[in-house]
């Protein structure tokens, strides 16, 4: 491989103008920043990364820990991998992938990485009140930013790029709505989920808004599965109350309303229409197919990134999902 100095005598310049050329091209002239480019392209230079990212605090590879779910199904993760990924490599920078236990259990491995220049910054995410990641990154001066915020603190520990699920909920609401349901149920998690909060704060305003009852329509599930959005589709029809809808806090869910609503002789879409979150791969697969909150994926990672890499500010971002109507939803 070709070396600074050889790249600097091919272009007639010294080493600290190539240097200029790679981490402050705004120094230099436009005719001597197209030489120098061009004999970096000729003679295939590749920089060393780690004496670049030392002496520039620049983010050049990032790491991103995948989240262990047990027992549970997440069909969006790949979706968001592959986005990552992509937006990082336009950038021309990299992801490293790892796992480590959540809270304190996982510091080794955050520190253990950063200490052996394997990674410049992070992309954090299932971010938690009093994480203990953002404390530490922010001491170690580690740049981060998180998918997603932290909830049950008055102010924001970092950086972060979120999906806003209440609006997203109440756009599911006004949807089903407008095909003419008027008793309109909710799906959901437990309380101890700030994001199910939010998602479940959509519905019941969108619900007031338009004057549509809330009572006794709001199943909270134990976990997302399928399973549990069957039962909870059970309790719904088991409790007496009349329903013609359902938003479902996620696609899991949604499909065990599917499943159940099935089971019990009734059309999903003709009889009572569901609407999803996440427009998981299965989402156009089933039978009818589930109409669904699409979140933008490719921007979601783009924000991400550009916001680690120092390019844009304010950095907070709040996207909006996309409804992605099918059979589900059909009027009734």
């Amino acid at each position: 491989m070709a070396t600074l100095k050889q790249v600097a005598a091919h272009a007639e310049v010294s080493v600290q103008t190539v240097s200029n050329a790679l981490n402050a091209p705004h120094r230099l002239r436009a005719d001597t920043l197209e030489r120098v480019n061009r004999s970096i392209e000729l003679l295939n230079y590749r920089p060393n990364r780690n004496a670049r990212s030392l002496r520039t605090s620049a983010v050049e590879l990032i790491g991103y820990c995948v989240p262990n779910w047990p027992n549970q199904t997440h069909l969006v993760m790949d979706q968001f991998l592959h986005a990552l990924c992509a937006a990082a490599e336009r950038t021309g920078r990299h992801i490293l992938l790892f796992t480590a236990p959540p809270g304190v259990d996982g510091m080794p491995t955050y520190d253990d990485l950063h200490a052996r220049r394997m990674v410049d910054g992070f992309v954090l995410s299932q971010t938690e009140t009093h994480d203990p990641r953002h404390g530490w990154l922010k001491e170690e001066d580690i740049p981060f930013v998180s998918f997603g915020r932290v909830w049950g603190q008055s102010t924001q520990p970092g950086p972060w790029v979120d999906v806003d699920g209440a609006t997203g909920s109440a756009i599911a609401v006004r949807h089903l709505y407008g095909t003419g349901r008027r008793r309109i149920a909710f799906l959901g998690w437990p309380k101890s989920s700030g994001l199910a909060e939010d998602r479940l704060s959509g519905w019941r305003t969108a619900c007031k808004d338009l004057g549509v009852p809330t009572t006794g329509l709001a199943v909270r599930c134990r976990a997302d599965s399928i399973e549990e959005g069957a039962r909870g589709t059970a309790r719904l029809l088991d409790s007496g109350r009349a329903f013609d809808g359902i938003v479902a806090l996620s696609d899991v869910l949604a499909l065990g309303a599917l499943r159940e609503l099935t089971a019990r002789g009734i059309t999903p879409g003709a009889g009572v229409g569901v609407v999803g979150y996440d427009d998981s791969p299965l989402a156009e697969v089933v039978s009818p197919g589930l109409t669904s909150l699409r979140q933008p994926m490719d921007r979601i990672a783009e924000e991400l990134i550009t916001i680690l890499t120092g390019d844009q500010q304010p950095a907070e971002r709040l996207l909006l999902p996309e409804l992605v109507i099918r059979g589900s939803s059909a009027p009734g």
